[in-house]
């Protein structure tokens, strides 16, 4: 018998902006009985959802049951900035791009499979084009140390014949409205989702073919003989096979301790304005999407919708081995967005700051998923590295596959990976962490 107990739950400080103003169409239904299942998911955020998805495809006679310790969306998956980026995104380094020809081309090949498979779920319940759009993505420059990373960022990007275009102040400042801003770098594969809507929205479109429990935590996960069996508040589900779509969590579950890292990044979103109000040549069109030429920088985006717009900023990174933050801290770096936001936009001053959040990532140090079959049975879709959207969608896929049996090129070299190097021991690891990301903060100077 192998027997894990999960002593310690997700945590999530703040309120999403994402998910505050996004509207649910079904109601919430907790586990509160004992099930039987062909499949059990772990997790209801990107990679959970997926690889439900992708079973449902594969297995469509079989019962597949998804578990998540919190309402859907609340979490990390609602947390994200939704870029769904299809080129080199990594954000240990201090660039985006670090790795080799070949090796940044599997990578797009990878995302770019991630984002099929997103684009046919949009298709295929009817997302909008405020939840899924299509619409690329600009790496922003405010001081030359930016445009010189964009520039490098260029070169990378031709020698690949990766599409581009070079954007100049003036252009900057018609898209965004901001006179902050030196110069840019779009490219046109990223898709912007509103995070919460789309998961939702999956969701939604899955529950005719699975069952989707939420406010349903997994406190003990045993196996006896062949079969799983999770153990929540008021139910149980039974199951031959499991995979853990829990990110970070999974060493909760007593796998990959030690291996991993858990950042927070911190975000906020404005009140509504009026487009009439603050259109224009205060904050340019109607949707813009910027990441910093720094990673370590400010990450920026404008929706609209029905004529209302916000703004979203996120800034800062923290790691934080214990999994949560507290609300005085959001409320710090919630005041430093301020001043952020207002360097970009001095024109709204006076436009509140409505939601403020934390939303956790995970990384290794050699950037590589927390992915496989790490007990008889039990699959791990864990560890996106900073791209929750595309990453944790490609490994709730993978998982899927590799879970079902089916073979592929993609899954080959997907599963051809080392895992996760290890950590040095705490609080060692504390200490040269936020070193390093208070001294990258640092050095983006203008840029975050």
């Amino acid at each position: 018998m192998t027997r894990h107990v999960i002593k310690r739950l997700p945590i999530d400080t703040g309120v999403s902006g994402w998910e505050a103003i996004s509207e649910r169409a079904y109601p919430v239904v907790a586990l509160d009985y004992d099930v039987t299942a062909d499949w059990l998911i772990i997790g209801g955020g990107f990679a959970g959802l997926s690889a439900a998805r992708r079973l449902s495809q594969l297995r469509p006679q079989d019962k597949i049951v998804v578990l998540d310790a919190r309402e859907l969306a609340k979490g990390p998956a609602g947390r994200n900035s939704g870029f769904m980026i299809d080129v080199p995104h990594n954000l240990s380094s201090g660039e985006y791009s670090v790795a080799d020809e070949q090796s940044t081309r599997e990578e797009i090949r990878h995302n770019r499979l991630a984002i099929a498979f997103a684009a046919d779920v949009a298709a295929e319940y009817g997302l909008s084009r405020e939840t899924f759009d299509p619409s690329g993505k600009v790496n922003a420059a405010a001081s030359d140390r930016g445009l010189g990373l964009n520039e490098n960022y260029r070169k990378s990007l031709e020698r690949i014949g990766e599409d581009y275009r070079v954007l100049d102040a003036e252009q900057m400042r018609e898209m965004t409205g901001s006179h902050y801003y030196r110069g840019g770098l779009y490219t046109p594969g990223a898709v912007m989702i509103q995070p919460a809507d789309y998961i939702r929205g999956l969701a939604q479109g899955l529950r005719s073919k699975v069952d989707i429990y939420e406010h349903s935590p997994v406190l003990e996960l045993t196996r006896e003989g062949n079969v799983w069996k999770a153990r929540s508040n008021r139910g149980s589900v039974s199951a031959p096979k499991v995979i853990l779509g829990v990110n970070g969590h999974i060493e909760s579950f007593g796998h990959f301790r030690g291996r991993l890292m858990h950042i927070f990044t911190y975000a906020s979103m404005t009140a509504a304005f009026s487009q009439n109000e603050f259109g224009g040549e205060v904050t340019g069109v109607d949707r813009w999407a910027l990441l910093p030429a720094d990673p370590m920088g400010a990450t920026l985006r404008k929706i609209t919708t029905n004529g209302l717009s916000r703004i979203v900023v996120r800034t800062r990174f923290t790691y934080d081995p214990s999994l949560r933050v507290s609300d005085r801290r959001v409320a710090g770096i919630a005041a430093e967005q301020r001043r952020s936001f207002d360097a970009r936009f001095p024109g709204l001053k006076d436009l509140p700051l409505e939601y403020s959040w934390a939303g956790a990532l995970c990384l290794s140090r050699n950037h590589v998923p927390a992915f496989g079959e790490i007990e008889e049975g039990l699959f791990s879709a864990c560890c996106e590295n900073g791209l929750g959207t595309v990453k944790s969608t490609l490994a709730g896929m993978m998982a899927a596959d590799l879970a079902a049996g089916v073979n592929s090129r993609e899954l080959d070299q997907y599963r051809n990976q080392p895992e996760p190097s290890k950590l040095p021991p705490e609080p060692i690891a504390w200490l040269g962490v936020n070193s390093v990301i208070r001294f990258q903060e640092l050095r983006a100077g203008r840029e975050g």
